[in-house]
């Protein structure tokens, strides 16, 4: 195709589309030996009887999966005690996400996010040309319920939140989104993808409020990120207009079957979680004896604060180059920061040692130059 031809078709394409620049090919994945912890995966494995069905699913690759989820849903009614016109299955949470924007948003409408937040709303917006309104959080990362409710989310189609936070990992009172949900007539989508690691959730409040919707992921818990299973739990109307407009076969049967799996072996996942609680409180530990400053967190990740000196992106790249993968976020007020996904205790280990290692070869540059 001619680059005249190519420019044609290229204008024949939606205003928001012509907004985005061609992603450039995906660069190669980390080196094997890279202790990968930036994106916040769960790295054990499943338990073996999750194993034994995803296995057994395989022998069936041949046909579709399951129409309209029927029998993950019902799994999942039944394991959280709700209705299965309440639960919708999907592609991860983030396709439930995707359906929200569809659903709910034209352009010029807004949605409002708690900021900082997950970032990928952003687009989701843009792809709407919908506004996108980011509310900063209240002191201590507390839900600003006033701000909410009479500032400029007043207006918006729904309002994002997720507890635990994400990339902060700071959790607010159930109670709190209880009053919320109950003084605000717009629907608000709390996203609950870190809850197994924290004290509380909201999901007793979905019988109370027809305007929450409760997102879940079986992807950090439950560690099936490569598999994904998610859930949204919500208002049967709600709920069932959003799988009106979901893609026909959204997921695989293998992600039926696991799912599935999961919801009857939740027990089986306790010893994951303490130790993850474990290795965090450890991790968050040494690295204040390091210098960082970090945010206690009630999910599978810790954001730090880096010493004086040096920003996230140096110590990002400080630590790539020891093997060691870690995130970083553009958003003001987080360059100093960096996230640290919590796996196994020898990655732990392997983190909390190049960290170590960079701290001291930091020291050394400090010391004075001694004069003969």
């Amino acid at each position: 195709m001619s680059d005249a031809k190519l420019q044609g078709v290229l204008s024949a394409l939606s205003q928001t589309a012509r907004q985005l620049d061609a992603v450039p090919s995906s660069q190669a994945g980390p080196d094997a030996d890279c202790v990968k912890l930036d994106t916040n995966e769960n790295p054990f494995p499943l338990p073996i009887a999750v194993m034994r069905t995803a296995l057994t699913a395989l022998k069936r690759h041949y046909l579709y999966p399951e129409d309209d989820n029927f029998s993950l849903r019902e799994a999942a009614a039944n394991a959280y005690g709700l209705s299965q016109d309440q639960v919708i299955a999907g592609n991860g949470s983030s396709e439930l996400l995707g359906l929200l924007y569809r659903a709910f948003l034209a352009p010029g409408d807004s949605v409002a996010m708690m900021s900082p937040g997950f970032s990928f709303n952003r687009k989701l917006a843009m792809l709407q040309g919908a506004r996108f309104l980011e509310i900063g959080w209240g002191k201590a990362y507390s839900l600003p319920i006033e701000q909410l409710l009479l500032g400029p989310p007043k207006d918006a189609k729904f309002i994002l939140l997720a507890n635990p936070n994400n990339p902060s990992g700071t959790f607010v009172p159930v109670a709190d989104i209880d009053k919320l949900a109950a003084q605000s007539d717009r629907l608000i989508v709390l996203d609950e993808a870190y809850v197994d690691f924290a004290p509380d959730d909201a999901l007793r409040l979905i019988n109370r409020h027809s305007n929450l919707l409760i997102l879940r992921t079986f992807s950090k818990s439950y560690a099936a990120a490569g598999i994904r299973v998610g859930f949204g739990f919500g208002h049967p109307e709600l709920i069932g207009r959003l799988r009106n407009i979901q893609n026909l076969f959204n997921m695989n049967l293998i992600a039926h079957a696991v799912g599935i799996s999961i919801l009857s072996h939740r027990a089986a996942y306790a010893e994951n979680h303490k130790h993850i609680k474990h290795e965090r409180q450890r991790t968050m530990v040494a690295l204040s004896e390091l210098g960082f400053s970090v945010i206690p967190s009630y999910a599978n990740f810790l954001l730090a604060r880096v010493p004086s000196g040096q920003n996230g992106a140096w110590w990002q790249a400080s630590l790539k180059r020891q093997k060691v993968l870690v995130a970083v976020f553009p958003d003001d007020g987080l360059e100093n920061h960096i996230r640290v996904s919590i796996g196994t205790k020898a990655q732990m280990d392997k983190f909390l040692s190049a960290a170590g290692d960079i701290s001291e070869s930091l020291k050394t540059q400090r010391l004075p130059v001694t004069r003969r």
